[in-house]
């Protein structure tokens, strides 16, 4: 009996999975990743870096891509709540320009598994949440790239969070979809 069950979303190989959770009054156990499980679903990508952030309500993080060392990213949230969203960046996709959002939780301990050539965000609907996530490949400032979280041709529908949307000055000068080839992305 598999540990984990995955659930592709309507944008082929971005999947969502929900660990099997074991607990008691005590607390709770849930293995996060195997690799095995992983392969069998289709995500047989190695992953070199883990991350983890703290944001407030509100904060916006995203749409990120990097343009070389491209990553692949299985997320999920450790306190808090979040909604987190995919934008296919990969040029010759059936898919091209579409999105994808999940809500992820400590309570519901989904994960979100982004592959490489796609803008990844999340915008933040607790009062604080810790977001985890294994990369396949490396940061590079270098090499950072993104779309504006309100592109109008995207039009990610975010969710009211109670408040206004807090996000970073390097977010606000994204160029828009619409302006971008995503070359970098055709491999993908």
């Amino acid at each position: 009996m598999g540990k984990f069950t995955f659930t592709q979303t309507e944008i082929p190989g971005v999947v969502v999975i929900e660990p099997q959770v074991f607990g008691d009054d005590r607390g709770y156990f849930m293995e996060t990743y195997q690799k095995d499980q992983f392969a069998e679903a289709g995500i047989d990508k190695e992953f070199v870096q883990d991350n983890q952030s703290r944001s407030t309500r509100g904060v916006l993080r995203g749409l990120h891509f990097q343009k070389n060392h491209t990553q692949g990213k299985l997320v999920r949230v450790t306190r808090g709540e979040v909604y987190d969203v995919a934008v296919d960046c990969r040029p010759n996709s059936a898919t091209f320009g579409k999105w994808v959002g999940v809500t992820l939780s400590e309570e519901n301990k989904k994960m979100f598994y982004i592959p490489e050539g796609f803008a990844h965000g999340f915008l933040v609907l607790s009062d604080v949440a810790e977001f985890c996530y294994k990369c396949t490949d490396v940061y590079d400032p270098t090499s950072e790239g993104g779309i504006p979280y309100d592109d109008p041709t995207v039009n990610v529908q975010w969710p009211d969070c109670g408040c206004e949307h807090k996000t970073s000055a390097k977010d606000k000068l994204h160029e828009p979809f619409a302006a971008q080839k995503f070359e970098y992305f055709e491999k993908w």
